[in-house]
Order: structure tokens, then C-alpha cells, then sequence
């Protein structure tokens, strides 16, 4: 090929410019001095904050010496007592005569709720409809059981509105006011007497707190 001897011929020319001296030279700036302050100063947010040490918290008073808010269903009285009673069930005890290693707030509220079922329809090919439990005997479309029949289910989803009522408990450090714990419970508002009105608000404090301390 004649192209082949030209290129050979030019090979060394090539390399030469390649071991030739690069005109371009890397440079940089030095970099600005430190400021004065910085020898001295501590930039927390460079370090992860330390565990919290829960079990330093062994007493406990009311936030701004606020008792908790109730509502129809329960006054704050009973909710103070329910709170009351979880926390020393966490070997938290109420400060004497000076606030405690936490302070607490609670409070209770009636929220609405959406809440759905699903329930069945049957439909038997021979007799029409059937609303209700399944038939004995029956299985699904298109199979048969014992000569007994064949039944459609088909699922009706019933939408119905219910009053919760929600208990929120918040505890923060005494110290610094920095939060330690917040949650919420809520259960049925539906019950009919007193005594089961406060079994329920009771049973929802505990939800509340029964992820304290977080481990």
C-alpha cells in the first residue's frame, strides 16, 4: 500500500512532538489564612450529638405547672392520674418542691376517624342474592361442594365515620428544654359508662409511654 511507508516516515516525527516540554503549568492560589477565632472556636454541628443518658431522668413536674387539658369525657384530673401512674411505672416519680429532671405536658382530644369493613355478597345462580355468612356447602364461583350449589362472592366495602379520643404526651429535659419524648394514643370514644371511659383513656396513656425510654 502506498499510504503504509508514509506513515513509518512520519512515526518518529510524532514522537518527538510528543517528548517535546508542555507549555502549560499547573499553578493555584495559597489559601486565606485562618481567622483569629478559629483556634478557639467549636463547630458542633461537625460531631454527632452524644446519646441521650435517659436514666439521669428520675423525677418528673408538670410543664409551666400546667395540669393537662381534658374534655367531655374525661377532665384533666383523670388524665393527670393516668399519667401520673404510667411514669411511675417507669420509675419516673413526681418532684417535691422543685421542678424534676423532666416536664411533662398532656393532653386529650376528640378526633373522627374513617373506618371500613369488607364484607360479602353471595350470589347463588339458582335462588338470586344472598347477603350474609357463606352458605354452608358452598364454595366459589363455578366449583361445587357435595351437590349443594355454586355461589358468587363478590366483596361490598362499607365505609363508616368513629370518634377516637387521642391522648398526645410530650416530655422534655428541665435543663436545656430540649424534647426527650413525644407520642400519641388513641382508642374508642364510644364507651357507655364512666368507669370504661377511664379504662380507655388509662389504656392509652400506657400506649403512649410504652416506648419510654427508646432503647
Amino acid at each position: 500500500m502506498p499510504y503504509r511507508p508514509l506513515c513509518l516516515a512520519m512515526l518518529p516525527l510524532a514522537l518527538a512532538a510528543c517528548q517535546a516540554s508542555n507549555p502549560y503549568v499547573a499553578s493555584s492560589r495559597p489559601l486565606p489564612p485562618a481567622p483569629a477565632q478559629a483556634a478557639s472556636t467549636f463547630d458542633a454541628s461537625a460531631y454527632p450529638a452524644p446519646a441521650r443518658d435517659y436514666g439521669r431522668y428520675r423525677s418528673w413536674s408538670w410543664r409551666d405547672g400546667q395540669l393537662p387539658t381534658g374534655n367531655a369525657d374525661a377532665d384533666p384530673g383523670q388524665l393527670a392520674d393516668a399519667v401520673s401512674g404510667a411514669l411511675d411505672q417507669h420509675g419516673l416519680r413526681p418532684a417535691r418542691g422543685s421542678a424534676g429532671d423532666l416536664l411533662v405536658s398532656a393532653d386529650m382530644r376528640l378526633e373522627r376517624r374513617l373506618r371500613q369493613v369488607r364484607d360479602y355478597d353471595y350470589y347463588d345462580p339458582y335462588y338470586g342474592p344472598y347477603y350474609g355468612p357463606r352458605p354452608y356447602g358452598s364454595v366459589g364461583v363455578g366449583g361445587y361442594n357435595n351437590g349443594y350449589g355454586a355461589y358468587a362472592s363478590v366483596p361490598i366495602v362499607r365505609t363508616y365515620e368513629v370518634e377516637v379520643m387521642v391522648v398526645r404526651i410530650d416530655l422534655f429535659d428541665a435543663r436545656n428544654g430540649e424534647p426527650v419524648w413525644s407520642a400519641s394514643a388513641e382508642s374508642g370514644s364510644d364507651q357507655s359508662s364512666p368507669r370504661e371511659r377511664e379504662s380507655a383513656l388509662r389504656e392509652s396513656v400506657h400506649k403512649a409511654l410504652s416506648g419510654y425510654p427508646p432503647s
